[in-house]
């Protein structure tokens, strides 16, 4: 279970073998690897120095590569200023949400649906909602009731939400998760 995501390969026990697996991957234009190594500079892991404009440059690579989760990210830094050389600019973050939510990424369907509701386009807004709620994230369901609260989206659409939610986490169910969890392996 704690083996390395690209080889299979035991996990190293120091940061410099972890590091050199990393580059490994890196070198070879694996996108995952990339998103990792991006992620280590972002936060200033692995003994490395925090350099945020060289993982907005990572991320960047990884997203040309097909990484959907760099597409994530670069949506998040641009829709709320990340620094590093990243001023915020919403219709770019959004042009990344969009392509990672084509693509099926749940969180960036929902801030899709955030995004669109803050416009006061709840139409879209719930279009997304139910897209990610379905996709079982909870978060869309919540924003879907807030709006259902305020007026926003109908009680139909707030079942779809609650009942697409509840069809995709019965579909998630298995013995070893919940085992899993129970032994607090995962969350």
């Amino acid at each position: 279970m704690l083996d390395c995501p690209f080889c299979r390969a035991p996990y190293p026990d120091n940061d410099a073998d972890e590091l050199a697996m990393i580059q490994a991957r890196v070198e070879k234009k694996d996108p995952n690897a990339i998103m990792a190594l991006a992620q280590k500079y972002y936060f200033g892991t692995l003994g490395m120095q925090k350099d945020l404009r060289k993982a907005v440059e990572l991320w960047t690579e990884a997203a040309e590569l097909g990484s959907v989760e760099a597409l994530f990210y670069l949506g998040f830094l641009y829709c709320n200023g990340g620094g590093c050389g990243v001023r915020e600019d919403k219709a770019k973050g959004i042009h990344f949400f969009v392509k990672a939510a084509m693509q099926g990424h749940a969180v960036s369907r929902h801030n899709l649906g955030f995004h669109e509701a803050e416009k006061g386009n709840h139409d879209r807004a719930v279009r997304n909602l139910l897209i990610s709620a379905k996709m079982g994230l909870k978060e869309s369901v919540d924003t879907t009731k807030k709006l259902f609260i305020n007026g926003q989206a109908t009680k139909e659409q707030y079942a779809q939400a609650l009942k697409g939610y509840q069809d995709a986490t019965e579909e998630m169910k298995s013995h070893d998760r919940d085992e899993a969890k129970r032994l607090g392996v995962s969350k």
